[in-house]
């Protein structure tokens, strides 16, 4: 499985062209359930709508519904492994709590993180992929 940060998820379900054309062919390519979105990607976007920073054309409510069901798209719930984690990430990484829980789910699931925050990418502890 490849866990996708946030803005990867809105992009690749919203056709930007943000993506690279590597990382848009290998999530088009995914095979079912290998692609996951935490549960605290559904916040973050309900909170960039919220503030302004993210315009959807429909609610939140209905644009989750569909980005979720999309092809490959697994929702990751908060496992309380996964919450203590994000308080104990090794080394330094920044405060935000969302990029914190993202991190963990990558490290306690093992799985790659697919990302182009420089924070994130810049995190020796999770690997990442763009």
């Amino acid at each position: 499985m490849i866990v996708l940060d946030t803005h990867i998820w809105i992009w690749w379900v919203s056709q930007r062209d943000q993506l690279s054309e590597r990382l848009r062919m290998q999530l088009d390519d995914a095979e079912e359930d290998s692609l996951g979105v935490s549960a605290i990607s559904c916040w973050e976007v309900a909170k960039l709508v919220e503030r302004g920073r993210l315009e959807l054309g429909q609610s939140v409510e209905s644009w989750l519904q569909t980005a979720l069901a999309y092809p490959s798209i697994r929702l990751i719930d908060l496992l309380p492994e996964i919450a203590v984690a994000s308080t104990q990430l090794p080394g330094t990484f920044h405060r935000d709590p969302a990029d914190q829980i993202i991190v963990a789910t990558s490290i306690v699931l093992n799985c790659p993180l697919a990302t182009v925050d420089k924070r994130i990418a810049a995190y020796e502890h999770v690997r990442t992929i763009e």
